[in-house]
């Protein structure tokens, strides 16, 4: 039995796993194709306040103002950047597809929620897909860009708060994406969706397990990745917004009521070692995706929480990301996708 078979017996994972192909290492992981395009532009409304503008910088990195310290990630054009990479890693690990729930069996859903929505990609995308739903996107920062479309709306605000939509205003589809490490109470997240659903309404998470699978013993080529892994899950626990939660979060769905949950969950090589075109496109995106996480994910973790200078933090960051580049690491993330059904009928009081 290879190391990865004997790591990946667990049954659940394997059903889960069924519907992608394995992962097999390549003889030739050699890939000549460009790393990835151009951000979308973001600009910012001018009638926004200027407390929601006046935004923190730190270590060369820009912050949000709105519930300032809450969200420990920049908001920069560089992680701009990164945000879309995520999306576009998402899109291939489904074929191109926004969602996986079921959403169609009673009609166009007409009201959509994107939690965190970030620069606003996935709500344009499904805005633009599916012109008969209103689309709204929440987020502390307002990176999203002017021009979108007519059905697309974006506020912000603070997903962790009390939400204040009137039952007329409940929602047909919930979403939220690589939210990991932002959310300090999934339970009260989830119980306050299903509030806000309609019956026969739809929640979906898509989020990948910060944790980087081994494919083949060759993880003890990387030394400072697996450290900084076991630190940076540290401090976010500290920090009280834990990183790894992704492999729980179809059990806090099912707890908080939702019905019919299902997962599924897929694995995103790390570079190009894995054989087949797939898999070699989602290795090149998920490379760059991941070397561009690694300062901002560890900037403010490292210097506020764990208490490591700046040049400390930037040392161990060069570090991490020449590991990721070793040749000899064969790596790859989890990534889960995750939904559940608020009982009832779509359009009927329960």
């Amino acid at each position: 039995m290879s190391h990865l078979e004997s790591h990946l017996t667990d049954a659940t994972e394997q059903s889960n796993t069924s519907h992608q192909p394995p992962l097999v290492e390549d003889s030739d992981p050699s890939d000549a194709d460009s790393a990835y395009g151009a951000s979308i532009n973001s600009t910012i409304s001018a009638s926004l306040t200027s407390s929601v503008l006046n935004y923190r910088y730190e270590n060369g990195r820009r912050y949000h103002a709105y519930r300032e310290g809450q969200y420990y990630l920049p908001n920069d054009e560089d992680e701009q950047a990164r945000l879309d990479m995520l999306h576009h890693i998402f899109c291939l690990v489904l074929d191109g597809a926004l969602f996986r729930a079921p959403l169609f069996q009673h009609g166009q859903p007409q009201r959509v929620l994107d939690l965190g929505c970030g620069t606003g990609i996935w709500c344009m995308g499904f805005a633009d897909e599916f012109p008969e739903s209103l689309v709204i996107g929440i987020d502390l920062s307002p990176i999203q860009p002017d021009w979108v479309p007519p059905n697309c709306k974006f506020y912000v605000d603070d997903i962790e708060s009390e939400w204040a939509y009137s039952p007329i205003e409940h929602f047909d589809y919930i979403h939220g994406r690589a939210l990991c490490g932002s959310i300090a109470d999934w339970p009260r997240l989830f119980t306050q969706s299903l509030a806000n659903l309609r019956p026969g309404g739809w929640l979906e998470m898509q989020e990948f397990y910060c944790h980087v699978y081994d494919y083949d013993g060759g993880i003890d080529n990387a030394p400072c990745l697996k450290d900084w892994e076991v630190k940076i899950t540290e401090a976010s626990r500290r920090f009280g917004k834990d990183l790894k939660k992704a492999n729980v979060l179809k059990q806090h769905m099912e707890d908080a009521g939702f019905v019919d949950v299902q997962e599924e969950i897929y694995k995103v090589p790390i570079g190009t070692w894995a054989k087949g075109r797939k898999f070699k496109e989602l290795g090149r995106y998920s490379l760059v995706q991941f070397l561009d996480s690694v300062e901002p994910f560890s900037l403010a973790l490292f210097t506020r929480v764990l208490g490591y200078t700046v040049d400390e933090t930037k040392i161990m960051i060069a570090k991490v990301k020449s590991d990721l580049h070793n040749p000899k690491l064969h790596s790859y993330l989890h990534f889960h996708l995750v939904w559940g059904r608020k009982a009832g009928e779509l359009g009927r009081s329960e």
